[in-house]
This record gives structure tokens, C-alpha cells and sequence, in this order.
């Protein structure tokens, strides 16, 4: 009997030939699409190519509402940007394709769960560590860690030849001098011309979710953002679920030209590698998020948070999200948000989002209290007298006796 092997399918030239590839060593393969929002691609197309391919089975698995609001939406409230920058789109979404993958493994008795990310990239850890966690018996199969599948394949040209061999239909293109990965949280674009870091990226890279800033129009436009306890509900007083909130966002984002940006990244493995994004919704909800956190979240809490960000995006870049440590975090990120609750104006304007509005009713800012021309009854300035004695005795002891000046 043949071993059965869920393949995550994406309908390119690789995990075509992957699939092909795998039939030939034995498999029976199961094609799986997990579909996150991609833009631009036939669904019942790429089902039907991995039939043509040889696929026992081809099937779609729609996540995009759980990569919403289950992945990206508590990263974000976190406010976790790697290394200070990236919104980490493509790194939510690979647990749960490994999730997806799994479930579809365990149903159709399969044990081997194949995928087409390099051996030199962050993918083939987000993958494997996501799906040994959820179990740990499933065989992780990466055919481009395998010394005899690269050397079959060397360049674009035996992976063109192998499709037309077996009659698997490929466009047989030059392509982009570059490649891209995209979702509904964001569009990644990187190597080729991308390498050489004296290339424009912004002038070298079409866009597809963003306009330029200097494209956008010359009038700014107001979105109105409503949160509930952390969560985006609302886009100009429409209720919505959270895709739909990203995709309204994208579309209203995009044409102001946010969440562009250029890095230079340290991967998991060890090397550097500069990636261009685009994430207009996302970049959208990080900032109207962390408005309406400044006037609901006490000081220290948002401390306390600020300093185990990087932290939780460290974890998701790298790939754990289904660990002991991540679930903890997540039950703290929860219980901070319970307060989080407000409306956000913010003016669109060529890359920028500047802040017209915001409100909460479960806002601490108390203007009485932080005016500077009164104080109200919860403030008496003469307290700040004994209060500075006490915080700056440590220093003047140390001043005594070891006099700086």
C-alpha cells in the first residue's frame, strides 16, 4: 500500500513539480490549498492542475476569517513587529496552514506532510515546528532539503522540463526579477534584483495592494476605527468580520499608499535577507490599536507589554506559536485588552496617518487633572515636594560620597 502524503499546495511551478516529484518516490498525494486571501488566483484552477499534476485528492480549506481573527488579530495587540518593522503577514499565516495540513493528515490517514519552502529560508521552521507540535509522530517531508531532489533540480530549467515531461501545465515565463508571497494581511516581495541592496526596491517592485505616496490623492480622507476590547469591529460605522475588516482596510489603505516598507532582516537561520512589504489594513489597525491603548492602558501595564513585544515576535518570525510559553502570552494579551475599547479618526494622506480623533468610555485621560493650569482635587502640586525627597534620596547618598562634579 502506498503511503499517503498531504501536500500544502500552492498551485506554482515548485510544489507542482514537488508533487510530481513525490508520486514518483511512491506517494499517494493529497494537494491541499490553504486559502488565505490570496489575491489574483482561480481556486478551481489550481484544484484542478493538481488532479492534472496526479493528486489523489485536491482539495481547498478557506481559513481566512480564523487567520484574521485568531493569527493576526492578537499579534497585533500585542503591537509585535520584528525587529521594530515587520508585521510579520507571511509568518501568522504558516501555523495554520501546518494546522490545516495536519487536520486534513489525521482525517485521511495519511503520516507524512510535505511542503516546498527551502532549506535556506524561515518557512521550513514555521512549517515543521507548528506541525510536530500539534503531533509529534507526523513525518515533515522538504524535498529541498534532500541533496538528490536539488540536484535533479538545479534551475528553473529542469523544474520547466520535469512539468513538460509529465504534462503538468506551468507558464513557462521569465517572470519578475523578484518573487513575491502574498495574503490578505500582506505582500512580501524578495530576491532576485531584491538581493543587491543598491536596488530601489520602491521603484523596482509593482505594487499590488499599495499606490505610491506620491500617487495618492492630494486630499486627505478620515477612517473612523471602532475597537471592543482589543478587536476591530467597526470601519467607518460598518460592522464588520474580521477578513472583511481587512480587506475594507486594504482597499482604503492602499490607495493612500500605507504600509510600505524596505528591511534588512536577521533569519532564524542566520543570515540577513532584505524583503520589500506592503500591508496597508494591518499597518492601519497597528496604529489606530496603539491610539485607543494610550488612553485605556495604565502606564505600567503598557510597560510591561512594550517589553515582552519583541519577544512575541520573535516567536511568531521563528515559528512557534503552538508552545506552552505563546499560550500564556496570548492568555495575558487577552486579559489586557478587556479595556480596550474606543474610536480612532485618523487622516489619510500620502504614507502618513495622522490623528484627527479619538474617544473611549473607558478612556483614564482626565483633563481636569492634566491641565496645567488647574489640577483638580486628585492632584495637589505641593505632594511633588515630598515625593521628589523620596525618589532622589539614592542619588544624593551617592552624591555625598562620590561627588560627581
Amino acid at each position: 500500500m502506498k503511503k499517503k502524503c498531504v501536500l500544502a499546495y500552492s498551485g506554482g511551478l515548485d510544489t507542482s513539480v514537488i508533487l510530481g516529484w513525490l508520486i514518483e518516490q511512491g506517494y499517494e498525494v493529497i494537494a491541499v490549498y490553504v486559502d488565505l486571501g490570496q489575491p489574483c488566483e482561480d481556486r478551481e484552477a489550481t484544484l484542478a492542475k493538481a488532479r492534472t499534476c496526479g493528486a489523489s485528492k485536491a482539495m481547498i480549506v478557506d481559513v481566512r476569517e480564523e487567520l484574521c481573527r485568531d493569527f493576526a488579530f492578537p499579534v497585533m495587540q500585542w503591537q509585535a513587529r520584528y525587529e521594530g518593522t515587520y508585521l510579520l503577514g507571511t509568518s501568522i499565516a504558516r501555523p495554520l496552514i501546518s494546522k490545516v495540513c495536519v487536520e486534513i493528515a489525521h482525517a485521511e490517514g495519511a503520516t507524512v506532510y510535505a511542503h516546498g519552502a527551502t532549506g535556506k529560508g524561515n518557512d521550513q521552521c514555521r512549517f515543521q515546528l507548528a506541525a510536530e507540535a500539534l503531533d509529534p509522530t507526523i513525518k515533515v517531508l522538504a524535498p529541498w532539503r534532500i541533496p538528490e531532489f536539488r540536484a535533479r533540480f538545479p534551475g528553473r530549467k529542469e523544474l520547466i522540463e520535469f512539468c513538460e515531461e509529465k504534462n503538468i501545465p506551468v507558464k513557462a515565463s521569465k517572470g519578475k526579477p523578484y518573487s513575491s508571497d502574498e495574503n490578505c494581511l500582506h505582500t512580501s516581495y524578495e530576491a532576485g534584483l531584491l538581493e543587491e541592496l543598491t536596488t530601489d526596491g520602491f521603484g523596482l517592485v509593482d505594487f499590488g495592494m499599495t499606490v505610491s505616496p506620491q500617487a495618492a490623492p492630494d486630499t486627505p480622507e478620515t477612517v473612523r476605527l471602532d475597537f471592543e476590547s482589543g478587536v476591530p469591529v467597526r470601519v467607518n460605522g460598518r460592522a464588520l468580520k474580521s477578513h472583511d475588516m481587512v480587506l475594507a482596510l486594504n482597499e482604503i489603505g492602499g490607495r493612500h499608499g500605507i504600509g510600505r516598507t524596505d528591511i534588512v532582516e536577521n533569519r532564524l537561520v542566520g543570515m540577513k535577507s532584505r524583503g520589500v512589504y506592503e500591508a496597508p489594513g494591518m499597518t492601519l489597525l497597528y496604529e489606530a490599536h496603539r491610539l485607543v491603548e494610550q488612553m485605556t492602558l495604565d502606564r505600567d501595564l503598557v510597560h510591561l507589554r512594550d517589553r515582552l513585544s519583541p519577544e512575541v515576535a520573535e516567536m511568531v518570525y521563528y515559528g512557534f506559536w503552538y508552545v506552552a510559553k505563546m499560550d500564556a502570552l496570548m492568555a495575558f494579551i487577552r486579559e489586557t485588552q478587556k479595556p480596550v475599547t474606543g474610536t480612532v479618526e485618523l487622516n489619510l494622506y500620502k504614507g502618513n496617518m495622522l490623528v484627527k480623533s479619538r474617544e473611549s468610555s473607558q478612556s483614564l485621560y482626565d483633563a481636569a487633572i492634566a491641565s496645567m493650569e488647574g489640577g483638580g482635587s486628585s492632584y495637589d502640586q505641593t505632594d511633588a515636594e515630598g515625593f521628589l525627597r523620596i525618589l532622589g534620596l539614592p542619588s544624593r547618598v551617592q552624591g555625598h560620597v562620590r561627588p560627581r562634579g
